[in-house]
């Protein structure tokens, strides 16, 4: 794959990493990892068990050495630096809290060991609960906070010590739902006030997705897409990062192509897609359309394609049209949809525009 096939753009970088490659054994955790991180910017690792996040997540902290490559830090190569002199700050996803300490001591722990001075240390101290919100909890222990608590406390901890890049390593997995989502916010916000560097790994798309400026989709130690939230979501690199990431159908059939550069696909009477076919598209291409840029048509006839089933999620509801090679899912606003019930016979549309043909992966 070439590499402005799957890179984003990106400024003046604080975090630079250059052929990376990380074995452990005879298994291969990362290969050719190249990756830049703007000054100020917060890009989400993600990808499923097992791909490479986490080994790069500690690469990058400095707790596993790469056998080859280079990873730029504040502008030099840190790569064989122990972790202690690499300036980062980090939030495991168990907080690792000290519980018999209280909440100031906790947050001051990095600055008692790298001998900053008692004045500045009570101020930075000081500042870093305030901006998280627990200037009052100061003197509690750990086990006399809630969850969201002791995660705020793991971030001001990290943040005090004015890292160059914070690291992130599942740290809202632990919370039940709702109060996940109420992280995420605060995390978001947070990081923008501070205006420090941060990547984030995660298997949760939606977490990505809500707090990311740029995501960096991972499989079997590879990167196989940068991009913006928004320009993962509209353009994924191949059927595979559309598919994990749940960005629209996934289309497969008798594609047959002509020469002016189309690829057409029947999915049924009067439901046909059309996309552009470049020369170099892969013969086992599907079509990849976004789900909320179908669009279904009443239809007649025994033949036609019918609604199998539905299903009310709020603002829109989501539809599946059965035809002979699988499942076409549509999200329309509940009062388009509500002519469409299950067993309704329906075409099924799209704007060219709106597919594009993508290889397996």
């Amino acid at each position: 794959m070439r590499r402005d096939d799957i890179h984003g753009k990106s400024t003046t970088e604080s975090l630079r990493v250059e052929g990376l490659n990380l074995s452990y054994g005879q298994v291969a955790a990362l290969v050719d990892i190249d990756l830049e991180v703007a000054r100020g910017e917060f890009v989400a690792l993600l990808g499923p068990s097992g791909c490479g996040k986490t080994s790069l997540l500690r690469a990058i902290a400095g707790f596993v050495r790469p056998q080859r490559g280079a990873i730029w830090l504040g502008g030099r190569d840190v790569a064989q630096v122990p972790p202690r002199r690499r300036n980062i700050g980090i939030v495991f996803q168990s907080y690792a809290l000290f519980p018999h300490m209280s909440v100031f001591d906790n947050v001051r722990f990095g600055l008692d060991s790298r001998g900053v001075a008692r004045a500045e240390v009570l101020e930075r101290t000081n500042r870093a609960l305030a901006l998280v919100g627990l200037a009052s909890l100061a003197d509690r222990r750990p086990r006399q906070l809630s969850g969201g608590q002791q995660q705020r406390v793991a971030l001001a901890r990290a943040i005090v010590i004015e890292p160059d890049i914070l690291l992130l390593d599942e740290p809202l997995a632990a919370l039940d739902k709702q109060l996940r989502v109420q992280m995420q916010t605060e995390l978001k916000t947070l990081q923008k006030t501070v205006g420090v560097t941060s990547v984030f790994v995660t298997h949760d798309r939606e977490e990505a997705m809500s707090m990311a400026d740029r995501i960096v989709v991972m499989r079997d130690g590879r990167i196989r897409q940068i991009a913006t939230p928004e320009a993962l979501f509209a353009a994924p690199v191949d059927a595979w990062v559309a598919d994990f990431i749940g960005a629209g159908n996934l289309l497969a059939g008798d594609l047959r192509r002509d020469g002016a550069g189309r690829a057409t696909l029947t999915l049924g009477p009067g439901s046909v897609l059309e996309a552009e076919a470049p020369g170099d598209a892969a013969p086992d291409s599907v079509i990849f359309v976004p789900f909320d840029r179908v669009h279904l048509a009443p239809a007649e006839g025994a033949d036609a394609l019918r609604v199998t089933s539905r299903r009310f999620l709020g603002l829109a509801v989501e539809l599946h049209v059965g035809y002979p090679g699988g499942v076409v899912r549509a999200l329309l606003p509940p009062a388009a949809a509500e002519r469409f019930q299950v067993g309704a016979p329906v075409a099924v549309r799209a704007d060219r525009d709106e597919c594009r043909l993508l290889r397996r992966g």
